[in-house]
């Protein structure tokens, strides 16, 4: 069976800066075990399996994967497979055009806009498939714990660090400062044993620090997925916006944050996050940015 695949980074408009991604785009005849296998391979932080849709309205159906796991939803796979789709023009003989298309994943629907200069595609944006909803709070003393930091490290008067979704459960925890944020260091044993892969996906820790036209610095680790630190996390920072919008006091607000990731790591990433909220609630949360294409070839199966 031979397998065709792209390369991409994400959240970035130059080659080996952001989040890579690879797509494989005729994942039609793969069980989910060698799904599995090919992500482990391929070793990146995601790898999504572009399928035909079970609905003809939609574009296609993708599962995106971790070098140790399936997941329901992520930002930047969504982001970067949109953007290869709308290079090749076409999914199984069916054509990619137009504005903005859908994918069936496990969280629900995902509808994602191009992002476009000239008529020609440079990135996309989605929306996210699920309202953000806010989980448990998580003692400060495990989240210092799981990224190396003191209990007084973490800031709590906005809120406490918590489990938030938009399709994936993610820990947030906002830090003191710039300088803290960057000496965070993952504990793979702390993970294993306090934020297991079925309690959360990883670990996202934010400053709201404007630097360089950025409003938010973040970083994410999720050592339980094969992620020791992610570049880029649209699933994350989508539900940041979603949780900082409903934390907002106001009933109504447009919320538009630009968020850097990946600075620490040298693959920086740059994120542009949105979210509505109408009389009290927050209708809809936005994650988007450019994309970069890097590499193209085949998986040859034996």
């Amino acid at each position: 069976m031979k397998l065709h695949f792209a390369t991409v980074d994400v959240f970035t408009d130059r080659q080996f800066g952001g989040n890579p991604l690879a797509v494989v785009t005729n994942a039609r005849d793969l069980s989910t075990q060698r799904m599995q296998a090919i992500a482990a391979e391929f070793n990146l932080a995601e790898t999504t399996f572009v399928l035909p849709p079970k609905d003809p309205a939609h574009a296609a159906e993708v599962r995106i994967f971790t070098p140790k796991a399936e997941i329901p939803f992520a930002g930047h796979p969504n982001v970067g497979t949109a953007f290869v789709l709308a290079r090749a023009g076409e999914s199984y003989g069916r054509a990619i055009s137009g504005d903005r298309l859908t994918f069936e994943e496990i969280a629900g629907l995902v509808h994602i806009d191009f992002l476009k200069e000239n008529g020609i595609t440079v990135g996309a944006r989605l929306a996210a498939p699920q309202s953000i909803s806010i989980g448990e709070e998580i003692s400060v003393e495990i989240v210092a714990a799981a990224c190396s930091l003191n209990a007084l490290d973490i800031k709590t008067d906005v809120h406490r660090p918590c489990v938030a979704s938009c399709g994936a459960p993610i820990l947030f925890a906002e830090l003191a400062s710039r300088d803290v944020l960057a000496t965070a260091c993952s504990r793979p044993e702390v993970f294993a044993r306090d934020l297991p892969r079925d309690r959360v996906v990883g670990l996202h820790l934010y400053v709201q620090a404007k630097e360089q036209s950025r409003d938010i610095q973040a970083r994410m680790f999720a050592p339980q997925h094969g992620i020791p630190e992610d570049p880029a996390t649209g699933a994350a920072n989508v539900a940041l916006i979603g949780l900082l919008a409903k934390l907002r006091p106001e009933a109504d607000l447009d919320l538009s944050k630009t968020i850097a990731q990946g600075v620490e790591m040298g693959r920086p990433s740059v994120l542009q996050a949105q979210a509505e909220k109408r009389d009290g609630v927050v209708t809809a949360t936005y994650i988007g940015g450019r994309c970069v294409p890097v590499m193209s070839g085949t998986v040859e199966l034996g």
